[in-house]
């Protein structure tokens, strides 16, 4: 996961990405400072080479002259093959307690110049939204802009708040339209909950003829989205609408041929107030019932170093030698058993980054999980998995060496998510990189976070009172990330 350079772990902010020439490049705010905007490249996704920082605050006594907040970057509508990026800024002459939104070009991506047009900063305006520090929150809201351009038509989204309301669920995405260049009309929301405080990093697409709209929530540092059959809504949600479980936060969409990818940062701890870490992108894809769902990144595949022979992954260790508990390998296939009490099933080998897929079957209505990073005394990660009411748990159990008594052990509950329930079998996927964990069932991807509480060890799956046959399983064993031979047109600052 990708962290930035510097001094902090939590130095990276708010992520933007976008494919051009073969390279992936991000930019992203840095933390606590926000005095400019990061630039760094990658072939891969996975692995990022920092270059020249895009955009700096400017020098006082300037609108952007204290901190600079989330930007987007798009194609120039105006100039073919140039860009531009929105950003939002703040200043000190205020301070900062008035968002604005401000423009940078760039004929490169790698060399950015702010606009001098004096439409800018586009400041928020109107009957319809907060615009005084008199009002609501005595600070306002107008950050995070989006560009989003359709039937020649561009229009900038942005996290702003109406003004009448309760004061905590006034939160909405403004909507402006850029009438001529550089030539902003406010516009009613595009949407607007009446739930949350903000709706933050709004992101729009359209996949199979849906308008699909995205948002952070801080209230549960969660990313959901909304739909609609129409551009100007309204905006619905399905019964549910997370679309990055807890922890996950300011999800941005890029393109990537026809398909669409999610970058976001993730906040270690589920806190917003812990370390930030950029998470992997997913693959943005739409479900038989319209709903977005998320798939693995295709670029894991190339992580790969081999594949363990099955020979070499079994017979299964039980890890606990309850008495009650059995295994039998049948056709390169597990079945395991334990009728009364807890056990968990090994494979054979210690792991630290590795792939693990395959097809799990219940035979009656107990418990069922994974386990791995686990040592023989039982430490490590435990992923549960109820198949009946549809809950998915990732916890980090172990000794704790400096407790007494009822602090001897440590379980923290890293994250949860939930599905709907269906008929097995049941195919699953179990990826642990390093920091980066996630987990998909059924297809689609249900938990993705960082901790690194447990660094290797057995792998596995854990049944009490149950009985679990584990069809087609296949480990891949994940190698180190290689170095990138980037292009020599990539500048070397």
């Amino acid at each position: 996961m990708y962290s930035g350079y510097g001094f902090r772990d939590f130095e990276i902010g708010d992520v933007d990405v976008i494919k051009f020439n073969g390279l992936f490049h991000l930019f992203h705010l840095t933390l606590p400072n926000h005095a400019y905007i990061a630039h760094a490249v990658s072939k891969d996704g996975f692995k990022w080479k920092r270059v020249k920082n895009a955009v700096f605050i400017s020098d006082p006594p300037t609108w952007d002259d204290d901190m600079l907040w989330t930007m987007h970057v798009s194609p120039n509508p105006y100039k073919p093959g140039s860009w531009r990026m929105f950003y939002t800024g703040l200043c000190m002459g205020d301070r900062s307690r008035i968002q604005r939104i401000g423009l940078a070009l760039s004929d490169d991506l790698y060399n950015w110049e702010k606009s001098k047009s004096d439409s800018y900063p586009v400041e928020v305006k109107g009957m319809i939204y907060e615009s005084s520090i008199k009002q609501g929150r005595h600070w306002v809201s107008f950050r995070d802009p989006f560009c989003y351009c359709e039937d020649e038509k561009v229009f900038l989204l942005a996290a702003g708040r109406v003004n009448k309301g309760p004061v905590i669920r006034r939160g909405c995405v403004a909507l402006v339209e850029e009438k001529n260049e550089n030539k902003f009309e406010f516009k009613p929301p595009l949407f607007q909950p009446m739930h949350y405080d903000d709706v933050e990093v709004p992101n729009l697409f359209k996949l199979n003829g849906r308008y699909y709209l995205i948002g952070s929530i801080r209230e549960d540092v969660k990313v959901h989205y909304w739909w609609s059959d129409k551009f100007k809504g309204p905006y619905q949600n399905f019964a549910d609408n997370v679309l990055l479980p807890q922890g996950n936060y300011a999800a941005r969409i890029s393109k990537e041929g026809e398909s669409y990818l999610i970058w976001n940062f993730f906040f270690k701890g589920r806190t917003t107030k812990g370390k930030h870490l950029m998470a992997p992108p997913k693959e943005l894809v739409v479900d038989e019932n319209s709903e977005l769902r998320l798939k693995t990144y295709k670029g894991f595949d190339n992580l790969v170093s081999h594949v363990q022979e099955f020979s070499k992954i079994t017979p299964l260790k039980t890890l606990y030698n309850n008495s009650n508990a059995s295994s039998k390998i049948k056709n390169l296939n597990f079945v395991i058993d334990c009728s009364s009490g807890f056990e968990a099933f090994l494979l054979k080998g210690i792991y630290k980054n590795f792939i693990l897929t395959g097809e799990l079957i219940t035979e009656d209505r107990g418990k069922y999980g994974l386990v791995f990073r686990i040592n023989r005394e039982g430490d490590g990660y435990y992923l549960s998995l109820d198949f009946f009411k549809g809950i998915v748990q990732l916890r980090a159990w172990g000794r704790n060496p400096h407790g007494e008594v009822e602090e001897a052990f440590t379980y923290r509950q890293l994250q949860v998510a939930n599905y709907i329930p269906k008929e097995g079998p049941h195919p699953f996927c179990l990826i642990a990189y390093d920091q980066y964990l996630e987990f998909s069932l059924n297809g689609y991807i249900l938990l993705t976070l960082a901790d690194d509480q447990y660094e290797k060890g057995n792998l596995g799956f854990y049944i009490e009172n149950a009985r679990l046959r584990i069809n087609n399983p296949k480990l891949k064993v994940c190698g180190k990330l290689k170095t990138n031979n980037y292009p020599k047109h990539i500048p070397n600052f």
